[in-house]
């Protein structure tokens, strides 16, 4: 914890040394500085003197032209900076200096807002669009909106395990006790997984990992010719921004940690899994309930055990024939889970759900049946996310443990359990050497202070990791949205939320400890859902 500051120390030292230095001199020249800090910052002053170039964006379609693209260049391996080096896209929006409130004035710009979305494996690229929302306007107005796509995904050095082709596979089964010889199948395609990342990236492979992706926000910040970076980072994007905070905290200026992963070094990443499978019982129990409140609306049952029972109806008969041919019991269980990220997806799940026990399949295989046209997209996805969190940290390696724990876990907590598992199984067989994670900690004065945001009933990134993350950068101010469990809530619908972002962003200033926000409303069978107005939004904003 405390090396990693004296590391910054000394990085903040070089940083202007290096800008008149060749690559070669430098690294021979830093004794005792770790290889990785040497390469990162050699990767820093390079980009920082070419900047980037930013011009259309590729396959801009309707995207508005304020909207610009480059690339920026980042080593593969850190401790190799003058080794192959891959190219990170970047998008930016300037700042608009339109104060949404008062026409005449002119809002000074602040500097860039980065944002990464999560995942890992989110592409970050369509960020700055967001600025045409109305919650973002004031954001928008003084920062330039930059996003990117982290190593591996889209193209930036794109990674890829499998044909994306064979990626899509429907209909899939999702037994809740699943048996000897489905354990034994799912071991054998994990490993085949695996295998196919190794054999589709090489060597290269190892270096797909959420210290890597941290030095190139250093890098990507340096070559926006910002001296502190301001960021934003939602799901997995506030493990990145801790682990930037900790290597590099002079160099923050501002940061919202929204929806947070517990950073505890021993849980990345296996127990942190353990942890979300339980959370996602609590949030499909909270979806039950409301469900089962407009009964009169569904049909589904007057209680959530009734619900249930509808559920577990479908699942039964999906698993006998499915629905359009591509919907079984795997992909009704994606409905719910994606419900279960955010309640504005609750009526559009719920009424599906409905129609199908009605005899109406068209609602359910619209929500459900697998995209063609996205396989590429989402083979990616999975490529990026399952090569980070295996190489980020030791996993169980003997299928017997994972086994032990999880048919623990799932008497208790049967909805996402299993389906946790076959996600991350690769990891037990993962071909690429692993990492030691990072001990985020950073102490008093070390970092400016931070905000972080949480849902108090999150299942994706449960209430803990936000208390635990607290804990861990000093000086940073929690603001919980209690009773409420959407993940991500920054500059959605809770009006007390979006007050704290932009009194921090555009004033920088927290409250005095830790507050809590009123839930946001729950959705309603009979309105549109904040999904639905924020898409009638971006819509307008094109258009116009």
């Amino acid at each position: 914890m405390r090396a990693a500051a004296v590391w910054t120390a000394a990085g903040s030292l070089l940083l202007t040394a290096l800008a008149n230095s060749t690559p070669a001199a430098t690294a021979d020249g830093a004794p005792g500085v770790p290889a990785e800090l040497r390469g990162t910052l050699v990767a820093a002053a390079r980009a920082r003197a070419a900047g980037i170039d930013f011009g259309p964006c590729p396959h801009a379609g309707d995207m508005p032209g304020t909207m610009r693209c480059g690339t920026v260049e980042v080593p593969l391996d850190y401790a190799h900076p003058d080794g192959r080096r891959i190219r990170l896209t970047v998008s930016r929006a300037a700042a608009t200096h339109k104060d949404p409130h008062n026409s005449k004035r002119r809002v000074p710009r602040k500097g860039a807002l980065v944002f990464n979305p999560g995942g890992p494996g989110g592409d970050g690229m369509s960020f700055p669009l967001i600025g045409l929302l109305p919650e973002w306007k004031r954001a928008a107005a003084a920062y330039d909106l930059v996003g990117y796509a982290p190593r591996g995904v889209g193209r930036s050095a794109p990674l890829s395990c499998e044909d994306p082709k064979l990626f899509l596979k429907a209909p899939t089964a999702a037994p809740v006790n699943p048996s000897a010889a489905y354990k034994k199948k799912r071991a054998a395609e994990a490993r085949s997984y695996a295998s196919g990342c190794a054999r589709r990236a090489g060597g290269a492979l190892r270096y797909y990992n959420s210290l890597n992706n941290a030095r190139d926000l250093e890098v990507l910040r340096s070559a926006l010719g910002e001296d502190r970076l301001t960021f934003m980072g939602g799901s997995y994007g506030t493990y990145l921004g801790a682990l930037y905070a900790t290597l590099f905290p002079s160099h923050v200026r501002r940061m919202v940690l929204d929806s947070a992963v517990n950073p505890d070094p021993a849980r990345i990443w296996y127990r942190d899994n353990l942890d979300q499978s339980a959370a996602f019982e609590r949030r499909w129990a909270d979806l039950r309930r409301w469900i089962a409140r407009y009964d009169g609306a569904y049909h589904l049952g007057r209680t959530a055990r009734a619900v249930r029972a509808s559920y577990d109806r479908a699942r039964d008969r999906l698993a006998a024939r499915p629905a359009g041919g591509t919907v079984g019991p795997g992909q009704l269980q994606g409905v719910f889970l994606a419900a279960g990220y955010d309640d504005a997806y609750w009526p559009g799940a719920a009424a599906a759900l409905s129609a199908y026990l009605r005899g109406d399949e068209k609602p359910l295989t619209g929500l459900a049946a697998p995209y063609r046209a996205g396989a590429a997209e989402a083979e990616n996805a999975a490529a990026v996310y399952t090569a980070v969190e295996c190489n980020d940290a030791p996993w169980p390696t003997d299928f017997r443990v994972w086994d032990r724990d999880n048919t623990s876990l799932a008497r208790v907590a049967p909805f996402e359990t299993w389906d946790n598992v076959w996600t991350n199984l690769p990891c037990a067989y993962w071909p690429a050497p692993r990492q030691r994670p990072l001990d985020v900690r950073t102490g008093p004065g070390e970092l400016p202070p931070t905000l972080v945001l949480a849902a108090e009933r999150d299942a994706a990134t449960p209430y803990s990791g936000a208390l635990e993350l607290r804990r861990r950068l000093a000086g940073a101010v929690l603001v919980t949205e209690r009773g409420a469990g959407t993940h991500g809530i920054a500059y959605g619908p809770n009006r007390c939320v979006n007050a704290y972002v932009d009194a921090y962003l555009l004033e920088g200033r927290l409250p005095g400890r830790d507050a809590d926000c009123a839930p946001r409303p729950e959705p309603r069978p009979d309105g549109p859902s904040f999904q639905d107005a924020r898409r009638k939004q971006l819509r307008d904003a094109l258009k116009g």
